[in-house]
């Protein structure tokens, strides 16, 4: 079966995502054709380029549109257009999954538990007084913890102002304020359709963290980058951050995250696969942060590690998301 491997114009730039590299060894191994195809600016060049593919079904791996991660839904919309089939979310999926602020009134309206908020316009604070400090401050839009740094946790009045101005000018949109919980971050990845499976879960260890900063995933705690001033060393909160299977959670707890993970999915409408992120408080509530429908699904990356723990090595994940999709246009 012939499959395009769709992919963001920077994921080809050196050093090339390993992610492209491992998707198509994967696909090539289940006796698929695979030709690769870059979202790059041009959208008729996209056009031609998927046309003259003629491929079977696409493995949409875009992220953004001309390296902006809120036109992402806008690359799904344009497979739907074509009449291509494409594994991964709807446009509508990505979209309410992409913008923050909208996810949580989704899941809020689904009763899925998740932390107050207020989306906050420049010089408008409708609704921010009746959250309860810390206030975490993120941009809406954006993905991989762009925005989010140590100084995104605020503990009053004056802190909460600089960093909403800040990121308001940095990104020139409104600002999500949520209130923070602390406690433990988990990623739950979640695999299905008309099932779907919550995968193991995985816990962002924070123990190594210094102890001079909030116990936050930023920027430079996923990437190593950030917050070195330029130095190209890692950063400390990068070098106090891993990600474990956890060993002390009680069974009742795996599961109600777990339950939380698949309702969270179910109520975005997502397809195929999706991680959900959660933060746990000392006292065992549960709460959705972040839900990701594009999860990076590198062999090292969470998804896969959890995957291969419940026995799909990665080659079968990237067979078994194949399947779901093309499941569901046979339906």
């Amino acid at each position: 079966m012939k499959i395009v491997l769709l992919h963001g114009a920077d994921a080809a730039e050196p050093p090339e995502d390993p992610v492209l590299g491992q998707i198509e060894e994967a696909l090539r191994t289940l006796d698929h054709e695979v030709a690769r195809v870059s979202v790059g600016p041009d959208v008729e060049a996209v056009i031609a380029a998927l046309r003259s593919a003629d491929p079977a079904i696409v493995f949409n791996l875009a992220e953004s549109f001309d390296g902006k991660s809120a036109l992402e839904s806008n690359v799904a919309a344009l497979l739907n257009l074509l009449g291509l089939r494409y594994t991964g979310s709807s446009p509508a999926g990505l979209l309410m999954a992409g913008d923050k602020s909208l996810t949580k009134q989704v899941l809020g309206f689904q009763s899925v538990p998740t932390p107050q908020f207020a989306t906050v316009f420049r010089g408008a604070l409708d609704h921010v007084g009746d959250l309860k400090f810390p206030l975490i401050v993120k941009p809406p839009q954006e993905d991989a913890s762009l925005g989010i740094t140590s100084k995104s946790v605020v503990r009053d009045i004056k802190e909460l102002f600089g960093t909403m101005d800040s990121l308001q000018r940095e990104f020139q949109s409104p600002v999500m304020v949520e209130e923070f919980i602390e406690g433990r971050e988990y990623y739950v990845g979640v695999l299905g359709n008309v099932s779907p499976q919550a995968l193991p879960v995985i816990e962002l260890d924070f123990s190594a963290f210094p102890a001079d900063r909030p116990r936050v995933a930023s920027y430079e705690a996923k990437w190593g980058e950030g917050g070195t001033g330029g130095t190209g060393e890692t950063g400390a909160e990068f070098a106090g951050t891993k990600s474990i299977f956890p060993t002390d959670l009680s069974p009742e707890l795996v599961k109600r995250m777990q339950d939380v993970a698949v309702e969270a999915f179910g109520a975005l409408r997502l397809r195929d696969y999706g991680r959900v992120d959660l933060r746990v408080t000392p006292e065992g509530e549960v709460y959705v942060i972040e839900v990701n429908p594009n999860c990076y699904l590198e062999k090292s990356g969470e998804f896969a590690r959890a995957a291969a723990e419940a026995g799909i090595p990665h080659e079968a994940l990237v067979g078994r998301i194949l399947e779901l999709a093309q499941a569901r246009y046979s339906r």
